[in-house]
C-alpha cells in the first residue's frame, strides 16, 4: 500500500546518511590500525600477536620445584622437561630450596637466583603466586603454571585465579595455565615433511587424537594446552599460529572462551593469512539462560552465536576428535582446489552410489561427466556399467593396466577437482595395485585425491605402506569424515578466496545519528513503541506515517491525517507484546470505529494498570512479507544482530540468522540464504518477490545501532518489518527496545 521505495528513506526519515560498515560509500581503511585505533564503540579492531617464538623455542628454562626423588610426581615431569629442553637446545635449570643439585645439575634456591635471565619458567608448585611475583623481578618473558585447585574448582579457586591474573599482568610475563599439563613439550617428530597442524587444547587429553596423527604421516609442530587460560588463551595461540610459515591448519579444542572479540579477531588473522581454523566447541546443548523481553533475545541461544560467529570468521566447526584430526589434516596438507566438482570412483555401484547420497546430501556437487568423457571411460569399463559419476569399473579393470588409465581420465576433466575413491574392504591383490594407482596418480595431480579404507582392520600394507606413506593423498577410515573433510575443504578455499576483513571497514567515529539516538534513551527502562520507533527513525528507517494522541477527538483527526484504514496502539514504557492484551485494533476505516477503539484501547490499559503515554493511530500496511529485525547482547561477543521471518509465530518458527558485528553487505544477504523461510522473499504462490535490498539495509543500519549504542541498548526488536514487494522498501511496524 505504501509507494515510496527505499531510496529515498534516506533523505525522508534520516537527518544524515547512515553508512553501515561494509555497505558501498564507507570509508575504506589502509593498512594496519594500531591498537590504540578502536572501532566506534571503543572495541578493538585488529589481534595483538603475542611473540611465542621463546615460549616455544626457549634458549634457557627453569624448573622451579624440580626433584630427582624416585616416587615423587616432580621428578618424572623434571625428567620429561630435561629431554625436552636437550631436543630444543635449551639450558636447563632446577630450582629448589632445599637441594644443590637435581640430576647433577646445579640448583638454584629461588628464581632471582638463577645464572641467567631464562626465556622460560615451568613452576611444578602448589602455590605459583609468589614465584610469579619474583619472575617479575628477573624479567622472564613466560611461564607454566601446572596447580590446579583454581577457576575449576568453583568460587574460591576462582578468586585465587583473579589474583594469579592481576600478578601475571603486573609482572610483564607471560603466563600458560593455571590447570594445564606438559603436552606443549611433547616430543613432535621431526622427519615428517609438508605443512604442519599446529593443536590448541583447553584439555589435553582431548588433543590426543591429533598428537597421534604423527603415526600416520601427518606432521605436528606445536601443542599449545591452554588450562584456565589465566592470561594467554586460545585466541593468543590461534594469532600467534597464523602467521607461522610452517603451519598449515589449526585445530582447536575449545571448551570456553575468554573473550569472544578477541577469539573472532585471531580468526580474522587467520582468514586473511588463509590458515584454516578447524574447532571442536563444547556446549552444543547449552542453550543459554536469559531473560529477554525481546523476539530477538528468544531466538538468539549462546550456542547459535558461537556456531554463526564461528561460520562468520571462516572458523570450521566439527564435532568428534575423529572429524578434528581428519579435517585439520586435510586442510593442511592438501593444494588449492582446481574445481569444485567431486568424481566417486569406486569397484562397486553400491558403494558409489551409498558414497554419492551422503556426498550430495552434505552439499558437494557431484557433476555428470560428458558424453566423451563417458565413451573414453568405457574403453576400459563394460558398457553396462555407469560411469556419469559416480563411476562404477566393475572390479576387474583395477587389476591391471586399465586401472590407472580411469583414474588419469577422470582428473583430466576440467570440472573435477576432487577424485573419491571408497574402498570398503580389501580384496588384495587388486586392492594393492588400486592404492598404488591411486597414490601414483595423485603425486602427478594439482588435484585432490581421497580414498577412503573401510577395513575394520586397519593393518594391510596396502593401507599402511601405500596409502599412509603418501603425503599426497588423503586417507579416512569413514565415509562420513571424508564427507565432511572435503566439504570443510572446498568451503574454506571459496570463503578465503573472497575474503575481505570486516574490521578493515569497521567505523571510527559516530554517525551524526548517534548524537539524537542517545537523547532517546532511558537507563535500565524498556522505550514506549513511540520512542522505539523514534529510534529507528534516527538511523534512517523507515516507520509508518502515524501521530501519537491522548483523546478520541485527537485520534479522528490523526486517522484523517494519517489516512484510512488505520491501526491504533497502546503507546507505554514496559509494555510488550500488546497484540495478547487486546492492545492493538486493525483495519480501522471510520472516524466511529476509531473513537470507539481509543476508548476501548485506554478502558483496557487502566484495567491492566498500564500507564499509557498516548495511542498511536498508524497508517496500516498491508502487502508484504512479516520479518523480525534486532540486536541483542551476548554475554561473549557483545551486540548481535538477528534477521528472520517474524509475526505472530516468530517464536514457533524460530527461524533466525545471526551475526556479531562488524559484517558487510554480503554477510547480510548470506543471512538471509540461511533462513529456512528464504522462499517467501523471493515469491511464492504469484506473490510478488520482496525488496531484500531494503530488506539487507535495515539489518546493515541495525548494525550500525548496534555498534555505537552497544554499551547502552540492551535489547532491539523490530517485529514485523514488512518488506514490501521489489523497490517500494520495507516498513517496521513495531519497535521495542530496552536500556542497558
Amino acid at each position: 500500500m505504501l509507494g515510496s521505495t527505499h531510496g529515498s528513506l534516506t533523505t525522508t526519515l534520516a537527518p544524515a546518511r547512515v553508512v553501515a560498515c561494509g555497505e558501498p560509500g564507507a570509508p575504506a581503511v589502509h593498512g594496519r590500525a594500531e591498537e590504540h585505533d578502536p572501532d566506534v564503540g571503543g572495541r578493538p579492531l585488529y589481534a595483538p600477536v603475542p611473540d611465542l617464538d621463546r615460549f616455544f623455542r626457549p634458549e634457557s628454562v627453569a624448573v622451579v620445584g624440580a626433584s630427582d626423588s624416585e616416587g615423587r610426581p616432580n621428578t618424572g615431569i623434571t625428567r620429561q622437561l630435561m629431554a625436552w629442553a636437550e631436543r630444543v637446545g635449551a639450558r636447563l635449570h632446577p630450582v629448589h630450596p632445599t637441594r644443590e643439585t637435581v640430576f647433577g645439575l646445579p640448583c638454584a634456591r629461588t628464581v632471582t637466583e638463577l645464572p641467567e635471565t631464562v626465556d622460560l619458567a615451568v613452576l611444578l608448585v602448589a602455590d605459583p603466586l609468589p614465584v610469579i611475583e619474583q619472575l617479575g623481578e628477573t624479567k622472564t618473558p613466560f611461564a607454566v603454571a601446572f596447580a590446579s585447585g583454581f577457576a575449576e574448582t568453583g568460587e574460591s579457586g576462582a578468586e585465587a585465579q583473579a589474583r594469579l591474573a592481576e600478578a601475571v599482568r603486573r609482572s610483564g610475563l607471560r603466563l600458560l595455565g593455571p590447570n594445564t599439563n606438559l603436552n606443549a613439550f611433547e616430543h613432535f617428530r621431526d622427519d615428517l615433511e609438508g605443512p604442519a597442524v599446529a593443536l590448541i587444547t583447553q584439555s589435553g587429553h582431548q588433543g590426543r587424537p591429533v598428537f597421534a596423527m604423527q603415526e600416520l604421516g601427518v606432521r605436528l609442530s606445536h601443542w599449545a594446552p591452554t588450562g584456565n587460560e589465566a592470561d594467554l588463551d586460545t585466541a593468543d595461540f590461534l594469532s600467534y599460529f597464523a602467521g607461522r610459515p610452517e603451519v598449515g591448519a589449526v585445530a582447536a579444542y575449545v571448551e570456553g572462551l575468554k573473550d569472544g572479540r578477541g577469539f573472532l579477531l585471531a580468526a580474522d588473522r587467520a582468514a586473511r593469512n588463509k590458515v584454516p581454523v578447524v574447532a571442536v566447541k563444547v556446549g552444543r546443548t547449552e542453550t543459554g539462560a536469559r531473560t529477554a523481553a525481546s523476539h530477538t533475545g528468544k531466538l538468539t541461544g549462546a550456542d547459535a552465536t558461537v556456531d554463526a560467529a564461528m561460520r562468520q570468521f571462516g572458523v570450521i566447526r566439527v564435532d568428534g576428535l575423529d572429524e578434528l584430526q581428519d579435517t585439520s589434516a586435510l586442510l593442511a596438507r592438501a593444494r588449492p582446489p582446481l574445481a569444485e566438482g567431486v568424481a566417486v570412483y569406486s569397484i562397486s555401484g553400491g558403494t558409489g552410489a551409498h558414497f554419492a547420497d551422503l556426498a550430495t546430501a552434505s552439499g558437494l556437487r557431484l557433476p555428470t561427466l560428458g558424453g566423451e568423457k563417458q565413451a573414453e571411460l568405457h574403453q576400459w569399463i563394460p558398457d553396462y556399467l555407469n560411469v556419469s559419476n559416480p563411476v562404477d569399473s566393475g572390479g576387474h579393470p583395477v587389476g591391471d593396466w586399465r586401472g590407472r588409465k580411469i583414474i588419469d581420465a577422470i582428473l583430466a576433466d576440467p570440472d573435477v577437482g576432487v577424485l573419491i575413491c571408497p574402498i570398503t574392504g580389501p580384496f588384495p591383490p587388486m586392492s594393492d595395485k588400486l592404492a598404488r594407482d591411486l597414490v601414483e596418480a595423485a603425486e602427478e595431480t594439482d588435484k585432490l585425491v581421497c580414498v577412503v579404507w573401510g577395513s575394520p582392520v586397519g593393518d594391510e600394507d596396502a593401507y599402511r605402506q601405500t596409502l599412509l606413506g603418501s603425503s599426497r593423498v588423503a586417507t579416512f577410515r569413514t565415509f562420513a569424515n571424508c564427507v565432511t573433510a572435503v566439504s570443510a575443504y572446498l568451503r574454506h578455499h571459496r570463503f578465503v578466496r573472497d575474503y575481505r576483513s570486516p574490521f578493515d571497514d569497521a567505523p571510527r567515529t559516530p554517525s551524526p545519528s548517534a548524537h539524537k539516538a542517545r537523547g532517546l534513551l532511558r537507563e535500565g527502562r524498556q522505550l514506549s513503541e513511540h520512542a522505539g520507533k523514534q529510534l529507528l527513525r534516527a538511523y534512517g528507517i523507515r516507520v509508518p506515517r502515524e501521530q501519537l494522541v491522548n483523546s478520541a477527538a485527537g485520534a479522528v483527526r490523526a486517522a484523517a491525517q494519517v489516512g484510512y484504514p488505520v491501526v491504533m496502539k497502546a503507546s507505554a514504557p514496559q509494555l510488550a507484546h500488546k497484540s495478547e492484551l487486546g492492545l492493538v485494533k486493525l483495519n480501522l476505516t471510520s472516524a466511529s470505529q476509531v473513537r470507539d477503539a481509543y476508548r476501548e484501547l485506554t478502558d483496557i490499559a487502566h484495567d491492566e494498570g498500564v500507564e499509557l503515554d498516548g495511542v498511536l493511530v498508524c497508517q496500516m500496511v498491508r502487502q508484504g512479507v512479516e520479518m523480525v529485525v534486532g540486536m541483542t547482547q551476548d554475554a561473549l561477543f557483545g551486540p548481535t544482530v538477528t534477521v528472520g521471518l517474524g509475526g505472530v509465530l516468530v517464536e514457533v518458527l524460530q527461524d533466525a540468522a545471526v551475526r556479531v558485528p562488524p559484517f558487510g553487505e554480503e554477510q547480510a544477504h548470506a543471512m538471509l540464504d540461511e533462513l529456512r523461510g528464504r522462499a517467501l522473499l523471493d515469491g511464492v504462490r504469484g506473490m510478488p518477490a520482496a525488496d531484500t535490498d531494503a530488506l539487507v539495509e535495515t539489518v546493515l543500519r541495525v548494525q550500525r545501532m548496534a555498534l555505537e549504542l552497544g554499551d547502552d541498548l540492551a535489547e532491539l526488536d523490530i517485529n514485523p518489518l514488512v518488506v514490501l514487494p521489489r523497490g517500494q522498501g520495507a516498513v517496521a511496524l513495531d519497535a521495542l527496545a530496552v536500556c542497558r
